[in-house]
């Protein structure tokens, strides 16, 4: 053993070499906002049209797989640089490239989902390897990417979203979902979405975290109003809908994860969000979504409330006398979507999104913005598709285009007020329940 005592020389250099060691080997300081959001808007929108093209969005699927991939990329990035929390994923700070990184976890989320889009999912991430150097980092890059994208997947393996459940159907009476397959277009017995209330949410700790209050009774004056409210302005030919309300009750019928992520995807690159902000907005984002879909189903199958549609064909069985029957009453599409009223899964949803937005994109609630839908189902889900005019509507701030989509649904005939009232409200919960408690900026 040598007596560093007597070499104080060698001790020196001892120290300058651990020293310079410990400097090396822990990552760098990157400037975040070096990085463009452009790639993890790219991907976003690839996922969400292999989504449509599936199963047009009429399964948890592809707000599933948008939520998955971008917790893997926004995992990544946070490991490698620490600007906000990351979520059950924990792992030591690791020098690696973030290009890389964000490129290998979408590419790994988007194949396990669509393998059959592989070829075409693998030249895109090929696209974005090709502009990072050919070195240390970027191998520690695709090797990080690859180990977020796997945990987010082992996390949810079991998570039930393709699930199915029982549903008992009951008997006539007032206020109880009927089956109205005539006007749905579903098989005899079909219901939808038992299943999502089953699902496993992503950041609500149960499936009824948020339980609404009670629809009102039917002999109830707010029943009564909201009853002829419906009746009147939801009809097919309604005297009193304006002609702005009826193309807003059209205009937003285009699925919440499709339309909310395309706001999204246009206003990071307004705002010019860097790739951890807009990675942590989107995944906040559809986690959120996702939630908003599982919560709102729970709460639907709760109180399992009945449609306009039946509510005002059957309004002589009601018990209450204010209500006036109307057996060949329609609504403005002429359709019903088969699952319970209560409360609004489109108001629910759209609200949750919008309030997520408004925090993840830093601009607080009143930000003035325009949204684009260029076409939506005429009628149900296989109706074909009809052009919007406009394809526009802008609003003032997120909250105002949250209420805009929830009462939507009052002028299309398919919800009561207190349906549409209650989704926002349960929206805003949900969205404000996840902006302040994940994915949080690290100190």
């Amino acid at each position: 053993m040598i007596d560093l005592s007597k070499h104080p020389g060698k001790v020196i250099s001892i120290f300058l070499l651990v020293s310079l060691c410990l400097i090396n080997c822990k990552p760098k300081k990157l400037n975040s906002d070096n990085y463009r959001a452009d790639m993890v808007t790219s991907w976003n929108k690839i996922v969400l049209e292999y989504a449509i093209m599936e199963d047009g969005l009429l399964t948890l699927k592809g707000i599933r797989t948008a939520a998955l991939m971008h917790l893997a990329i926004h995992n990544a990035l946070n490991v490698i640089q620490p600007e906000y929390a990351c979520f059950k994923f924990e792992e030591e700070a690791t020098a690696a490239n973030p290009i890389a990184a964000t490129a290998q976890a979408a590419f790994e989320i988007a194949a396990n989902q669509f393998p059959d889009k592989k070829a075409a999912l693998e030249a895109e991430r090929n696209k974005w390897l090709s502009t990072v150097t050919e070195d240390n980092l970027k191998t520690a890059g695709i090797k990080l990417g690859k180990l977020s994208a796997m945990a987010a997947l082992k996390a949810r393996e079991n998570d039930d979203w393709n699930g199915e459940a029982d549903y008992t159907w009951h008997p006539m009476a007032p206020g109880v979902y009927a089956e109205f397959n005539e006007h749905s277009g579903t098989p005899e017995g079909f219901i939808f979405g038992a299943g999502w209330a089953a699902a496993q949410p992503f950041l609500l700790p149960s499936q009824d975290y948020f339980r609404s209050p009670p629809p009102p009774e039917i002999k109830s004056e707010e029943y009564t109003r909201a009853f002829n409210e419906v009746k009147e302005a939801g009809s097919t030919n309604s005297d009193v809908r304006t002609d702005d309300q009826a193309h807003f009750a059209m205009w937003w019928k285009d699925f919440v994860e499709n339309s909310h992520n395309r706001l999204a995807r246009e206003l990071v690159g307004k705002e010019k969000l860097n790739l951890w902000e807009s990675a942590r907005l989107f995944a906040l984002l559809n986690m959120t979504i996702y939630d908003a879909y599982v919560n709102v189903f729970d709460n639907k199958f709760h109180y399992n409330h009945w449609r306009p549609y039946t509510a005002i064909r059957w309004a002589d069985h009601d018990e209450n006398p204010a209500t006036v029957q109307d057996t060949s009453w329609n609504n403005l599409h002429q359709h019903t979507y088969a699952f319970p009223s209560y409360p609004s899964a489109h108001g629910t949803a759209s609200t949750a999104a919008m309030t997520v937005l408004a925090n993840a994109l830093g601009t607080g609630d009143q930000y003035s913005f325009t949204m684009t839908t260029e076409e939506v189902d005429s009628a149900g889900p296989f109706s074909g598709k009809i052009k919007m005019d406009p394809p526009t509507r802008s609003f003032q701030s997120f909250s105002e285009a949250g209420m805009e989509a929830s009462l939507s649904r009052v002028y299309l005939g398919i919800h009561f007020r207190y349906d549409s009232e209650e989704g926002f409200e349960l929206g805003k919960k949900i969205g404000e329940y996840a902006v302040q408690n994940y994915l949080l900026p690290v100190k």
